[in-house]
């Protein structure tokens, strides 16, 4: 496969999606640098994994090494002060009357793409890829594929530039991104993904499970441990390959 000249922007957060997104982007682009944001989230410690991950893809895989770039760090603590949710506060997660679980931070992903199409333009990258979702999620509004196309062209029309948002797992389950992220870096990627990278929305890492870390009862753990389940399951009943040839994604 041809490499893509483009340099990309990889929202990075430290978890598994932003990770899965993270390898794909190396396994298609030329240059890829990461930016991670500080928004006074409650699950902070996924910053933490951060450089770590980082470190541990170069070292794994020499091929995407040279192309992994630099990485940012963005203080948008702001976010949090105005943002009364389960991720920037001490509250239980539960639904909302609205239906939306209290875990959903009003423009969070407006905002972040906004910065990182600042920061992409001044970097000289013109792809932003992020790890939003709408088949495995919670219903928040800023990770629908409507939302990111139009993101996209408002993105490009206020630049004056053309620039790309890219969402590899969009029409992905939790069980097809293990699978898309063995068939990118093999059993090495996802042995990195289960020990290095964090999901948990409370923040826990004293508990290690065959998915990872975390608290093993919040939203998150339960999503990525039941992705993980259903993918092993797939793979030893001999459907791995079905799984990891999903549609190529939408962008």
């Amino acid at each position: 496969m041809s490499l893509d000249p483009r340099g990309a922007l990889v929202l990075f957060s430290g978890g598994q999606d932003s990770t899965a997104c993270l390898a794909w982007a190396l396994e298609r682009h030329t240059r890829v640098e990461t930016l991670g944001i500080d928004y006074g989230q409650r699950h902070r410690i996924e910053l933490d994994c951060r450089p770590r991950i980082r470190e541990a893809i170069a070292q794994t895989f020499p091929a995407w090494a040279p192309r992994l770039g630099e990485d940012h760090r963005l203080d948008l603590g702001l976010l949090g002060q105005i943002s009364d949710t389960a991720l920037t506060s001490e509250r239980a997660i539960e639904l909302q009357a609205g239906g939306l679980p209290n875990t959903f931070v009003p423009g969070r992903n407006l905002l972040f793409l906004g910065f990182a199409a600042a920061l992409a333009y001044r970097r000289g990258l013109s792809v932003l890829v992020g790890g939003m979702c709408e088949t495995d999620y919670s219903g928040y509004p800023d990770c629908r594929d409507n939302t990111l196309k139009a993101m996209q062209v408002a993105l490009s029309l206020g630049l004056d530039a053309p620039m790309t948002v890219e969402t590899p797992l969009m029409w992905l389950s939790k069980a097809q991104t293990w699978a898309v992220t063995e068939r990118l870096g093999g059993p090495a990627l996802n042995d990195l993904i289960v020990e290095h990278t964090h999901s948990c929305y409370l923040g826990d890492r004293s508990q290690r499970h065959g998915w990872g870390y975390g608290c093993g009862a919040c939203p998150a753990c339960e999503l990525r441990r039941q992705g993980w389940t259903d993918w092993t399951a797939g793979r030893a009943g001999g459907v791995a390959g079905v799984v990891g040839d999903a549609p190529p994604p939408k962008v």
